[in-house]
Protein backbone atom coordinates (compact mmCIF):
# COMPACT_ATOMS: atom_id res chain seq x y z
CA UNK A 1 0.00 0.00 0.00
CA UNK A 2 1.06 3.62 -0.43
CA UNK A 3 2.00 4.35 3.18
CA UNK A 4 4.27 1.30 3.44
CA UNK A 5 5.99 2.12 0.15
CA UNK A 6 6.75 5.67 1.14
CA UNK A 7 8.31 4.52 4.39
CA UNK A 8 10.45 1.99 2.58
CA UNK A 9 11.61 4.63 0.10
CA UNK A 10 12.86 6.74 2.97
CA UNK A 11 10.91 9.90 2.20
CA UNK A 12 11.13 12.36 5.05
CA UNK A 13 8.12 13.17 7.19
CA UNK A 14 7.91 16.73 5.92
CA UNK A 15 7.51 15.64 2.29
CA UNK A 16 4.89 13.06 3.26
CA UNK A 17 2.94 15.64 5.21
CA UNK A 18 3.01 18.06 2.29
CA UNK A 19 1.69 15.38 -0.08
CA UNK A 20 -1.08 14.45 2.35
CA UNK A 21 -2.12 18.07 2.69
CA UNK A 22 -2.26 18.43 -1.10
CA UNK A 23 -4.64 15.49 -1.51
CA UNK A 24 -8.39 16.22 -1.66
CA UNK A 25 -10.33 15.82 1.56
CA UNK A 26 -12.29 12.62 2.01
CA UNK A 27 -15.44 14.72 2.35
CA UNK A 28 -14.98 16.27 -1.09
CA UNK A 29 -15.48 12.81 -2.57
CA UNK A 30 -19.10 12.91 -3.81
CA UNK A 31 -19.50 9.12 -4.06
CA UNK A 32 -18.20 8.59 -0.55
CA UNK A 33 -20.52 11.28 0.82
CA UNK A 34 -23.55 9.57 -0.75
CA UNK A 35 -22.46 6.13 0.42
CA UNK A 36 -21.78 7.54 3.89
CA UNK A 37 -25.25 9.15 4.03
CA UNK A 38 -26.90 5.96 2.75
CA UNK A 39 -25.19 3.89 5.42
CA UNK A 40 -26.26 6.43 8.03
CA UNK A 41 -29.91 6.20 7.05
CA UNK A 42 -30.12 2.44 6.49
CA UNK A 43 -28.44 1.79 9.82
CA UNK A 44 -31.17 3.89 11.42
CA UNK A 45 -33.69 1.47 9.97
CA UNK A 46 -31.73 -1.55 11.18
CA UNK A 47 -31.47 -0.12 14.70
CA UNK A 48 -35.17 0.72 14.85
CA UNK A 49 -36.54 -2.64 13.82
CA UNK A 50 -34.02 -4.54 15.96
CA UNK A 51 -35.03 -2.65 19.10
CA UNK A 52 -38.73 -2.86 18.28
CA UNK A 53 -38.72 -6.55 17.30
CA UNK A 54 -36.89 -7.77 20.39
CA UNK A 55 -38.97 -5.71 22.79
CA UNK A 56 -42.22 -6.66 21.03
CA UNK A 57 -41.42 -10.38 21.22
CA UNK A 58 -40.57 -10.07 24.92
CA UNK A 59 -43.68 -7.96 25.57
CA UNK A 60 -46.03 -10.35 23.76
CA UNK A 61 -44.53 -13.57 25.16
CA UNK A 62 -42.64 -12.69 28.36
CA UNK A 63 -40.16 -15.40 27.37
CA UNK A 64 -36.38 -15.00 27.14
CA UNK A 65 -36.32 -18.19 25.08
CA UNK A 66 -38.50 -16.68 22.34
CA UNK A 67 -36.57 -13.42 22.56
CA UNK A 68 -33.39 -15.40 22.05
CA UNK A 69 -34.88 -17.14 19.04
CA UNK A 70 -35.93 -13.78 17.57
CA UNK A 71 -32.46 -12.34 18.08
CA UNK A 72 -30.93 -15.44 16.51
CA UNK A 73 -33.06 -14.88 13.40
CA UNK A 74 -32.00 -11.22 13.29
CA UNK A 75 -28.37 -12.33 13.43
CA UNK A 76 -28.66 -14.93 10.65
CA UNK A 77 -26.86 -12.66 8.13
CA UNK A 78 -23.66 -13.30 10.10
CA UNK A 79 -24.09 -17.02 9.56
CA UNK A 80 -25.10 -16.84 5.90
CA UNK A 81 -22.97 -13.98 4.60
CA UNK A 82 -20.32 -16.34 3.20
CA UNK A 83 -22.89 -17.09 0.48
CA UNK A 84 -23.03 -13.38 -0.38
CA UNK A 85 -19.31 -12.87 -0.97
CA UNK A 86 -19.18 -14.22 -4.54
CA UNK A 87 -22.40 -12.33 -5.33
CA UNK A 88 -20.90 -9.04 -4.20
CA UNK A 89 -17.68 -9.67 -6.12
CA UNK A 90 -19.56 -10.46 -9.36
CA UNK A 91 -22.79 -8.48 -9.54
CA UNK A 92 -23.08 -4.72 -10.23
CA UNK A 93 -22.94 -3.20 -6.76
CA UNK A 94 -25.27 -0.23 -7.10
CA UNK A 95 -28.42 -2.17 -8.15
CA UNK A 96 -27.84 -4.64 -5.31
CA UNK A 97 -27.44 -1.80 -2.81
CA UNK A 98 -30.64 -0.09 -3.95
CA UNK A 99 -32.67 -3.29 -4.25
CA UNK A 100 -31.86 -4.47 -0.73
CA UNK A 101 -33.13 -1.20 0.73
CA UNK A 102 -36.37 -1.21 -1.26
CA UNK A 103 -37.09 -4.80 -0.24
CA UNK A 104 -36.63 -4.01 3.47
CA UNK A 105 -38.83 -0.92 3.20
CA UNK A 106 -41.72 -2.89 1.71
CA UNK A 107 -41.43 -5.90 4.04
CA UNK A 108 -41.25 -3.87 7.27
CA UNK A 109 -44.67 -2.33 6.56
CA UNK A 110 -46.28 -5.73 7.18
CA UNK A 111 -45.87 -5.33 10.95
CA UNK A 112 -47.80 -2.06 11.46
CA UNK A 113 -50.42 -3.40 9.02
CA UNK A 114 -50.82 -6.53 11.18
CA UNK A 115 -51.09 -4.36 14.31
CA UNK A 116 -53.74 -2.12 12.71
CA UNK A 117 -55.88 -5.12 11.74
CA UNK A 118 -55.49 -6.84 15.12
CA UNK A 119 -53.42 -9.74 13.79
CA UNK A 120 -50.01 -8.89 15.28
CA UNK A 121 -48.52 -11.86 17.11
CA UNK A 122 -45.18 -13.50 17.78
CA UNK A 123 -45.91 -15.80 14.84
CA UNK A 124 -46.35 -12.87 12.45
CA UNK A 125 -43.10 -11.33 13.69
CA UNK A 126 -41.25 -14.60 13.08
CA UNK A 127 -42.69 -14.71 9.56
CA UNK A 128 -41.51 -11.18 8.68
CA UNK A 129 -38.13 -10.97 10.40
CA UNK A 130 -36.35 -13.62 8.24
CA UNK A 131 -37.20 -11.60 5.12
CA UNK A 132 -35.73 -8.48 6.70
CA UNK A 133 -32.56 -10.26 7.74
CA UNK A 134 -32.01 -11.82 4.31
CA UNK A 135 -32.27 -8.38 2.74
CA UNK A 136 -29.40 -7.19 4.93
CA UNK A 137 -27.23 -10.16 4.00
CA UNK A 138 -25.20 -8.30 1.39
CA UNK A 139 -24.48 -5.12 3.37
CA UNK A 140 -21.37 -6.24 5.31
CA UNK A 141 -19.40 -7.52 2.28
CA UNK A 142 -20.82 -4.63 0.26
CA UNK A 143 -19.08 -2.03 2.42
CA UNK A 144 -15.79 -3.94 2.36
CA UNK A 145 -15.93 -4.03 -1.45
CA UNK A 146 -17.33 -0.58 -2.21
CA UNK A 147 -15.03 1.55 -0.03
CA UNK A 148 -11.73 0.68 -1.78
CA UNK A 149 -13.38 1.48 -5.14
CA UNK A 150 -14.53 4.98 -4.20
CA UNK A 151 -11.70 6.25 -1.97
CA UNK A 152 -7.88 6.25 -2.40
CA UNK A 153 -5.73 3.74 -0.49
CA UNK A 154 -4.30 6.36 1.84
CA UNK A 155 -7.81 7.35 3.00
CA UNK A 156 -9.09 3.83 3.73
CA UNK A 157 -8.62 4.03 7.49
CA UNK A 158 -10.34 7.42 7.70
CA UNK A 159 -13.19 6.19 5.49
CA UNK A 160 -13.70 3.03 7.56
CA UNK A 161 -13.55 5.06 10.76
CA UNK A 162 -16.09 7.56 9.40
CA UNK A 163 -18.48 4.78 8.37
CA UNK A 164 -18.12 2.99 11.68
CA UNK A 165 -18.61 6.27 13.51
CA UNK A 166 -21.83 7.15 11.72
CA UNK A 167 -23.32 3.68 11.95
CA UNK A 168 -22.32 3.18 15.57
CA UNK A 169 -23.34 6.72 16.45
CA UNK A 170 -26.72 6.08 14.94
CA UNK A 171 -26.97 2.84 16.88
CA UNK A 172 -26.36 4.90 20.01
CA UNK A 173 -29.04 7.47 19.18
CA UNK A 174 -31.77 5.21 17.86
CA UNK A 175 -31.19 2.38 20.33
CA UNK A 176 -31.44 4.77 23.25
CA UNK A 177 -34.35 6.78 21.85
CA UNK A 178 -36.01 3.62 20.58
CA UNK A 179 -36.60 2.43 24.12
CA UNK A 180 -38.14 5.77 25.07
CA UNK A 181 -40.22 5.82 21.86
CA UNK A 182 -41.56 2.34 22.63
CA UNK A 183 -42.51 3.40 26.16
CA UNK A 184 -44.47 6.40 24.84
CA UNK A 185 -45.94 5.33 21.48
CA UNK A 186 -45.53 1.53 21.33
CA UNK A 187 -43.24 -0.69 19.28
CA UNK A 188 -45.32 -0.92 16.11
CA UNK A 189 -45.19 2.86 15.53
CA UNK A 190 -41.44 2.56 15.01
CA UNK A 191 -41.91 0.41 11.91
CA UNK A 192 -43.65 3.19 9.96
CA UNK A 193 -40.68 5.52 10.35
CA UNK A 194 -38.43 2.55 9.63
CA UNK A 195 -39.92 2.06 6.15
CA UNK A 196 -39.14 5.67 5.30
CA UNK A 197 -35.48 5.29 6.24
CA UNK A 198 -35.04 2.41 3.79
CA UNK A 199 -36.65 4.37 0.95
CA UNK A 200 -34.30 7.32 1.58
CA UNK A 201 -31.27 5.03 1.74
CA UNK A 202 -32.21 3.56 -1.64
CA UNK A 203 -32.24 7.05 -3.19
CA UNK A 204 -28.83 7.87 -1.73
CA UNK A 205 -27.22 4.61 -2.87
CA UNK A 206 -28.64 5.14 -6.36
CA UNK A 207 -26.33 8.15 -6.72
CA UNK A 208 -23.09 6.29 -5.92
CA UNK A 209 -20.86 5.59 -8.93
CA UNK A 210 -18.97 2.38 -8.15
CA UNK A 211 -16.17 1.42 -10.51
CA UNK A 212 -15.54 -2.21 -11.37
CA UNK A 213 -12.24 -3.70 -10.22
CA UNK A 214 -9.54 -4.56 -12.73
CA UNK A 215 -9.93 -8.24 -12.01
CA UNK A 216 -13.64 -8.02 -12.66
CA UNK A 217 -12.85 -6.65 -16.09
CA UNK A 218 -10.34 -9.42 -16.68
CA UNK A 219 -13.00 -11.98 -15.84
CA UNK A 220 -15.30 -10.46 -18.42
CA UNK A 221 -12.51 -10.57 -21.03
CA UNK A 222 -12.01 -14.26 -20.29
CA UNK A 223 -15.68 -15.02 -21.11
CA UNK A 224 -16.44 -16.68 -24.43
CA UNK A 225 -18.60 -15.19 -27.12
CA UNK A 226 -21.80 -16.41 -25.48
CA UNK A 227 -20.96 -14.57 -22.29
CA UNK A 228 -20.43 -17.78 -20.33
CA UNK A 229 -17.52 -17.83 -17.91
CA UNK A 230 -14.68 -20.18 -18.81
CA UNK A 231 -14.85 -22.28 -15.65
CA UNK A 232 -13.86 -25.94 -15.51
CA UNK A 233 -17.44 -27.18 -15.74
CA UNK A 234 -18.86 -24.15 -17.49
CA UNK A 235 -21.57 -23.79 -14.87
CA UNK A 236 -22.59 -20.92 -12.62
CA UNK A 237 -22.52 -23.29 -9.64
CA UNK A 238 -18.96 -24.34 -10.42
CA UNK A 239 -17.87 -20.72 -10.65
CA UNK A 240 -19.66 -19.90 -7.41
CA UNK A 241 -17.97 -22.75 -5.54
CA UNK A 242 -14.62 -21.70 -6.98
CA UNK A 243 -15.18 -18.17 -5.69
CA UNK A 244 -15.95 -19.49 -2.20
CA UNK A 245 -12.81 -21.60 -2.31
CA UNK A 246 -10.76 -18.53 -3.24
CA UNK A 247 -11.91 -16.75 -0.08
CA UNK A 248 -11.09 -19.75 2.11
CA UNK A 249 -7.71 -20.30 0.43
CA UNK A 250 -6.78 -16.65 0.97
CA UNK A 251 -7.23 -17.11 4.73
CA UNK A 252 -5.66 -20.55 5.08
CA UNK A 253 -2.34 -20.43 6.94
CA UNK A 254 -2.74 -16.81 8.05
CA UNK A 255 -3.00 -15.46 11.60
CA UNK A 256 -6.58 -14.50 10.77
CA UNK A 257 -7.63 -18.11 11.35
CA UNK A 258 -6.80 -17.81 15.05
CA UNK A 259 -8.18 -14.29 15.26
CA UNK A 260 -11.46 -15.51 13.78
CA UNK A 261 -11.59 -18.14 16.53
CA UNK A 262 -11.28 -15.54 19.29
CA UNK A 263 -13.86 -13.32 17.59
CA UNK A 264 -16.23 -16.28 17.36
CA UNK A 265 -16.06 -16.75 21.14
CA UNK A 266 -16.62 -13.02 21.73
CA UNK A 267 -19.58 -13.09 19.35
CA UNK A 268 -21.05 -16.09 21.15
CA UNK A 269 -21.07 -14.04 24.35
CA UNK A 270 -22.48 -11.04 22.50
CA UNK A 271 -25.34 -13.14 21.15
CA UNK A 272 -26.08 -14.37 24.66
CA UNK A 273 -26.21 -10.80 25.98
CA UNK A 274 -28.38 -9.37 23.22
CA UNK A 275 -30.92 -12.14 23.74
CA UNK A 276 -31.40 -11.44 27.45
CA UNK A 277 -30.92 -7.66 27.38
CA UNK A 278 -34.69 -6.91 27.12
CA UNK A 279 -35.33 -8.98 30.27
CA UNK A 280 -32.26 -7.52 32.01
CA UNK A 281 -33.29 -3.96 31.14
CA UNK A 282 -36.87 -4.65 32.21
CA UNK A 283 -35.66 -5.85 35.63
CA UNK A 284 -33.56 -2.70 36.05
CA UNK A 285 -36.34 -0.26 35.11
CA UNK A 286 -38.23 -1.11 31.93
CA UNK A 287 -37.91 -0.31 28.19
CA UNK A 288 -36.10 2.99 28.83
CA UNK A 289 -33.25 1.17 30.63
CA UNK A 290 -33.20 -1.45 27.88
CA UNK A 291 -32.78 1.33 25.33
CA UNK A 292 -30.10 2.96 27.52
CA UNK A 293 -28.10 -0.29 27.63
CA UNK A 294 -28.28 -0.66 23.85
CA UNK A 295 -27.36 3.01 23.54
CA UNK A 296 -24.37 2.51 25.85
CA UNK A 297 -23.22 -0.35 23.64
CA UNK A 298 -23.39 2.00 20.67
CA UNK A 299 -21.62 4.82 22.53
CA UNK A 300 -18.76 2.51 23.49
CA UNK A 301 -18.27 1.28 19.94
CA UNK A 302 -18.61 4.84 18.65
CA UNK A 303 -15.85 6.12 20.94
CA UNK A 304 -13.67 3.19 19.90
CA UNK A 305 -14.21 3.88 16.21
CA UNK A 306 -13.34 7.57 16.70
CA UNK A 307 -10.00 6.83 18.36
CA UNK A 308 -9.13 3.94 16.02
CA UNK A 309 -7.20 6.04 13.42
CA UNK A 310 -4.96 7.30 16.24
CA UNK A 311 -4.12 3.71 17.19
CA UNK A 312 -2.82 2.66 13.78
CA UNK A 313 0.76 2.93 15.06
CA UNK A 314 0.14 0.70 18.11
CA UNK A 315 1.09 -2.97 17.79
CA UNK A 316 -2.08 -4.77 16.71
CA UNK A 317 -1.52 -7.86 18.89
CA UNK A 318 -0.82 -5.83 22.02
CA UNK A 319 -3.87 -3.66 21.35
CA UNK A 320 -6.16 -6.71 21.14
CA UNK A 321 -4.74 -8.19 24.34
CA UNK A 322 -5.05 -5.07 26.50
CA UNK A 323 -8.33 -3.94 24.97
CA UNK A 324 -10.16 -7.22 25.49
CA UNK A 325 -8.89 -7.58 29.05
CA UNK A 326 -10.14 -4.07 29.88
CA UNK A 327 -13.47 -4.77 28.15
CA UNK A 328 -14.06 -7.93 30.18
CA UNK A 329 -13.29 -6.09 33.44
CA UNK A 330 -15.75 -3.28 32.65
CA UNK A 331 -18.43 -5.79 31.63
CA UNK A 332 -18.17 -7.63 34.97
CA UNK A 333 -18.19 -4.31 36.79
CA UNK A 334 -21.42 -3.36 35.01
CA UNK A 335 -23.23 -6.44 36.31
CA UNK A 336 -21.94 -5.90 39.86
CA UNK A 337 -22.71 -2.14 39.87
CA UNK A 338 -25.08 -0.97 42.62
CA UNK A 339 -27.19 1.31 40.37
CA UNK A 340 -28.66 1.16 36.85
CA UNK A 341 -26.83 4.36 35.88
CA UNK A 342 -23.41 2.91 36.76
CA UNK A 343 -24.34 -0.33 35.02
CA UNK A 344 -25.08 1.58 31.81
CA UNK A 345 -21.79 3.53 32.00
CA UNK A 346 -19.57 0.50 32.63
CA UNK A 347 -21.37 -1.57 30.00
CA UNK A 348 -20.68 1.19 27.47
CA UNK A 349 -16.97 1.33 28.41
CA UNK A 350 -16.70 -2.43 27.84
CA UNK A 351 -17.41 -1.88 24.13
CA UNK A 352 -14.80 0.82 23.44
CA UNK A 353 -12.04 -1.70 22.54
CA UNK A 354 -14.43 -3.59 20.25
CA UNK A 355 -15.23 -0.40 18.34
CA UNK A 356 -11.55 0.39 17.78
CA UNK A 357 -10.76 -3.19 16.79
CA UNK A 358 -13.57 -3.26 14.23
CA UNK A 359 -12.24 -0.22 12.35
CA UNK A 360 -8.61 -1.36 12.46
CA UNK A 361 -9.52 -4.86 11.30
CA UNK A 362 -11.49 -3.50 8.33
CA UNK A 363 -8.49 -1.37 7.32
CA UNK A 364 -6.17 -4.32 7.84
CA UNK A 365 -8.25 -6.51 5.53
CA UNK A 366 -8.19 -3.84 2.81
CA UNK A 367 -4.43 -3.47 3.26
CA UNK A 368 -3.20 -7.06 3.13
CA UNK A 369 -5.71 -8.79 0.84
CA UNK A 370 -6.10 -8.27 -2.95
CA UNK A 371 -9.01 -5.93 -3.82
CA UNK A 372 -10.78 -8.52 -5.98
CA UNK A 373 -10.91 -10.95 -3.03
CA UNK A 374 -12.23 -8.55 -0.41
CA UNK A 375 -15.87 -9.54 -0.75
CA UNK A 376 -15.12 -13.24 -0.44
CA UNK A 377 -12.55 -12.81 2.35
CA UNK A 378 -14.74 -10.51 4.43
CA UNK A 379 -17.77 -12.81 4.14
CA UNK A 380 -15.73 -15.93 4.89
CA UNK A 381 -14.31 -14.29 8.01
CA UNK A 382 -17.67 -12.83 8.92
CA UNK A 383 -19.47 -16.14 8.64
CA UNK A 384 -16.80 -18.10 10.53
CA UNK A 385 -16.71 -15.62 13.41
CA UNK A 386 -20.33 -14.47 13.31
CA UNK A 387 -22.00 -17.87 13.10
CA UNK A 388 -21.81 -18.00 16.89
CA UNK A 389 -23.99 -14.88 17.27
CA UNK A 390 -27.33 -16.63 16.59
CA UNK A 391 -26.12 -19.69 18.49
CA UNK A 392 -25.32 -17.46 21.46
CA UNK A 393 -28.77 -15.93 21.31
CA UNK A 394 -30.43 -19.33 21.39
CA UNK A 395 -28.23 -20.44 24.29
CA UNK A 396 -28.67 -17.13 26.12
CA UNK A 397 -32.45 -17.38 26.12
CA UNK A 398 -32.31 -20.89 27.60
CA UNK A 399 -29.62 -20.08 30.19
CA UNK A 400 -31.50 -16.98 31.34
CA UNK A 401 -34.59 -19.09 32.02
CA UNK A 402 -32.48 -21.23 34.38
CA UNK A 403 -30.03 -18.76 35.96
CA UNK A 404 -31.69 -15.38 35.51
CA UNK A 405 -30.85 -12.48 33.20
CA UNK A 406 -28.24 -10.77 35.42
CA UNK A 407 -26.18 -13.94 35.97
CA UNK A 408 -26.31 -14.74 32.25
CA UNK A 409 -25.04 -11.26 31.29
CA UNK A 410 -22.21 -11.62 33.83
CA UNK A 411 -21.13 -14.98 32.39
CA UNK A 412 -21.06 -13.43 28.92
CA UNK A 413 -18.14 -11.19 29.97
CA UNK A 414 -15.97 -14.28 29.43
CA UNK A 415 -16.25 -13.65 25.69
CA UNK A 416 -13.85 -10.70 25.83
CA UNK A 417 -11.81 -12.38 28.56
CA UNK A 418 -11.17 -15.43 26.38
CA UNK A 419 -9.60 -13.29 23.65
CA UNK A 420 -7.24 -11.64 26.16
CA UNK A 421 -6.22 -15.01 27.64
CA UNK A 422 -5.69 -16.57 24.21
CA UNK A 423 -3.43 -13.76 23.04
CA UNK A 424 -1.51 -13.90 26.32
CA UNK A 425 -0.39 -17.49 25.56
CA UNK A 426 0.18 -17.00 21.81
CA UNK A 427 3.43 -15.06 21.20
CA UNK A 428 2.85 -14.97 17.43
CA UNK A 429 -0.39 -13.05 17.91
CA UNK A 430 0.95 -10.80 20.68
CA UNK A 431 3.76 -9.65 18.39
CA UNK A 432 1.63 -8.71 15.39
CA UNK A 433 2.72 -5.31 14.02
CA UNK A 434 0.61 -2.18 13.87
CA UNK A 435 -1.89 -1.62 11.06
CA UNK A 436 0.26 1.27 9.82
CA UNK A 437 3.22 -1.11 9.35
CA UNK A 438 1.19 -4.09 8.15
CA UNK A 439 2.22 -6.03 5.09
CA UNK A 440 0.77 -9.34 3.85
CA UNK A 441 3.79 -11.41 4.92
CA UNK A 442 3.58 -10.22 8.55
CA UNK A 443 0.08 -11.71 8.78
CA UNK A 444 0.84 -14.82 6.73
CA UNK A 445 -1.15 -13.65 3.69
CA UNK A 446 0.15 -14.92 0.35
CA UNK A 447 -2.98 -14.59 -1.82
CA UNK A 448 -1.73 -11.51 -3.65
CA UNK A 449 1.62 -12.91 -4.74
CA UNK A 450 0.14 -16.30 -5.56
CA UNK A 451 -2.42 -14.75 -7.87
CA UNK A 452 0.19 -12.59 -9.57
CA UNK A 453 2.23 -15.66 -10.33
CA UNK A 454 -0.64 -17.53 -11.92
Amino acid sequence: MTAATETADGRDAETGAAETAAKPSLWRNRDFRRFFAGQFVTNAGDSLYTVAVLWLVFELSGSTVLTGVANAVLLLPWLLQVLAGPVVDRLPLRPVLVGSQLLQGVVVLALPLAAATGHLSVGVIFAVVPLLTLATLLMAPMQATVVPRIVPDEQLSRANSALATVTLGLDMIFDALGGVFIAVFGATALFLFDAGTFALAALLFAGVAVSRSDDAGERADESDGSGASDTDDGSILGSYVADLRDGIDALRGTVFVELVLTTAVANLATGVTLAVLPAYGDALGGPAVYGALLGALGVGRLVGSLVAPYLEGVAYGRLLLVGNAAGAACWLGAVAAPSPALTVVLFGLAWVPAGASGVLTATLNQTVFPPDLLGRVSTTKGTASGATLPLGSLAGGLVAELLGAATTVGLAAFGFGFTALYLAVRPRLRRLPSVADADPAAFGVTAGSDREGE
